[in-house]
C-alpha cells in the first residue's frame, strides 16, 4: 500500500474504502501534494476489486478551505511527480503554462474523480470554499453535517468562478448566479433543498451515517453500480454539462490573463486589500490561483 502524508486511506467496513483529508491544521487547504495523493488514493480504491464504494471525508472542523496559498512545496512536488495530463509541460511559455497546471490539478482531477467507475460519497462538515467544492461536486452522493457551508467567492477576485464550474447543475441557474454574484454561503439545509446535498445529519452522526449508507450501497452488484453511475453522468453531459464545463474553464483562464495584464497578478488585487490587508504580498499572489487565495481567507 502506498504511504501518504496528507491523507489517510482506510478500510472501515467490508467493500468500503474511506479517504480522509488530513491537514486539519490548515483547514484542509489543498496543497499540491494533497491533490496528487488524493488522486493516487482514488486510483488505489478504483483498482481494488474488494472495494465497491469510496467515502471522501476530512479531519477537523472544516472539510476544505480551498487550495493552499502557503504551499511552498508546490513547484518542487510538480517537478517530482508524474503528470496525469498531457496539455504541455508546466514550464511552457505564456498563458498555457498556467492553463496546463489548472487543467491537470483542478479541472482534470475533478473530472477524473467524477467519472471514477465506483460510487463515491462525500461526508462534509464546516466550511467548503471554492476549491473545496471541486472535491465535493465530483462525488455521487453528498452527506452534510448541519454546520456545513458552501461558498464560491471567486467572482470577488475578478474570476468568473471556480475551475470545475458545475454550479448550474448543482443548484440551478438562478441560485448559481446569486451564489457567484454575491459570494454568499449556502447552508447545508438550503443545499439539500436545492438538490446539491442528499442528506443533512447532526455533526456527531456524520461518519456513522455515511458509513452505513456506503455499506448499503456496497451490497449492490458492482457492475450494475458502475453502469448506473455512468448512465446518469452521460445523461448530464448530454444535457450540456461537458461543453459548458470546457467553456467556463476557458473563461476562467481568460480572467487570469486579463488580471495578469491589468493588475500584474492572476486576480483583482482589490479583493486582497479588502480581505487580507498586508498579509499577502504581491509577489506571492502573482503565483497562485483564485482557489488558493480563497484558502488563505478561510485560514486567516
Amino acid at each position: 500500500m502506498q504511504r501518504f502524508e496528507t491523507i489517510v486511506y482506510e478500510r472501515p467496513a467490508d467493500k468500503v474504502a474511506r479517504i480522509v483529508l488530513n491537514r486539519a491544521h490548515a483547514r484542509n487547504a489543498q496543497s499540491i501534494r494533497l491533490l496528487y495523493e488524493l488522486n493516487d488514493a482514488f486510483n488505489v480504491a478504483a483498482q481494488d476489486d474488494s472495494v465497491s464504494v469510496i467515502i471522501l471525508a476530512a479531519d477537523g472542523p472544516h472539510f476544505s478551505a480551498g487550495h493552499d496559498l502557503r504551499d511552498e512545496e508546490g513547484p518542487e512536488y510538480f517537478a517530482a511527480h508524474d503528470r496525469v495530463g498531457t496539455w504541455c509541460g508546466f514550464g511552457c511559455a505564456g498563458a498555457q503554462s498556467q492553463m496546463a497546471v489548472e487543467k491537470e490539478v483542478y479541472l482534470g482531477f475533478s473530472e477524473r474523480w467524477r467519472n471514477l467507475p465506483k460510487p463515491t460519497i462525500a461526508a462534509v462538515q464546516g466550511k467548503v470554499i471554492a476549491g473545496g467544492l471541486m472535491l465535493v461536486w465530483p462525488c455521487d452522493i453528498v452527506v452534510a453535517a448541519e454546520d456545513a457551508q458552501f461558498q464560491d467567492n471567486t467572482v470577488a477576485m475578478g474570476v468568473a468562478g471556480a475551475e470545475f464550474f458545475n454550479h448550474p447543475f448543482e443548484v440551478g441557474v438562478r441560485k448559481a448566479k446569486e451564489m457567484l454574484f454575491t459570494a454568499d454561503s449556502l447552508s447545508a439545509v438550503e443545499a439539500r433543498q436545492l438538490g446539491m446535498v442528499n442528506h443533512v445529519v447532526e455533526r456527531e452522526a456524520l461518519a456513522d451515517f455515511t458509513l452505513g449508507l456506503a455499506s448499503r450501497i456496497a451490497e449492490m452488484p458492482l457492475f450494475a453500480l458502475r453502469l448506473a453511475k455512468e448512465s446518469v453522468n452521460v445523461a448530464q453531459d448530454n444535457q450540456g454539462r461537458a461543453t459548458a464545463m470546457q467553456t467556463s474553464f476557458a473563461y476562467h483562464q481568460l480572467c487570469h490573463s486579463h488580471n495578469q495584464q491589468v493588475h500584474g497578478m492572476l486576480i483583482d488585487p482589490s479583493f486582497l486589500r479588502a480581505t487580507f490587508g498586508d498579509k499577502v504580498s504581491r509577489d506571492v499572489t502573482a503565483r497562485v490561483t483564485t482557489s488558493q487565495v480563497s484558502a488563505a481567507g478561510a485560514q486567516s
